[in-house]
């Protein structure tokens, strides 16, 4: 007789693997962590106007050495020439992540980046509110005290 099993926790990206492994394998890449560490592997200048698109692997014929693969780069219009200029640094960068010479040539696809959108910041408490609530708060001897709980309950009631 076997031993009911345990049912514990699991780490999402478990679970998300065997979904996101065929789309990613389609696309050249063996793992989510190039896209998802981009900004680290390449540092956040290069990051903000690039994106890792796919990795076009040569096809590899006998016992050849296999030759390095092309990284496509999505690229914003007016960047472009710039990663251009910045391939050499981007090559050795994302090699030195693979830990070994994957990566011998990049090309660039201009078209905008898939950015989520930003969130929209809460207009600030009204000021008059803010005053009117701490001037009718009970007893409070320190002032900055008052007037920070006075903006607290301006910024409750707003919403």
């Amino acid at each position: 007789m076997s031993k009911p099993s345990r049912s514990f926790p699991r780490p999402l990206s478990d679970l998300l693997a065997p979904t996101l492994s065929g789309v990613l394998k389609a696309q050249g890449f063996a793992s989510a962590e190039i896209l998802s560490r981009w900004p680290q592997i390449v540092g956040p200048e290069i990051a903000a106007s690039s994106e890792p698109l796919k990795i076009n692997w040569p096809r590899v014929h006998g016992e050849e050495t296999p030759e390095p693969a092309t990284l496509v780069l999505r690229v914003e219009g007016p960047a472009a020439l710039e990663i251009q200029h910045m391939s050499a640094v981007i090559l050795e960068r994302v090699n030195r992540f693979f830990g070994w010479q994957a990566i011998g040539r990049i090309a660039l696809r201009q078209a905008p980046l898939r950015r989520p959108a930003a969130k929209k910041r809460p207009a600030p408490a009204d000021p008059a509110a803010a005053v009117r609530i701490a001037n009718a708060l009970p007893d409070i001897k320190d002032d900055d005290l008052r007037n920070a709980i006075g903006r607290l309950g301006a910024a409750i009631k707003r919403k």
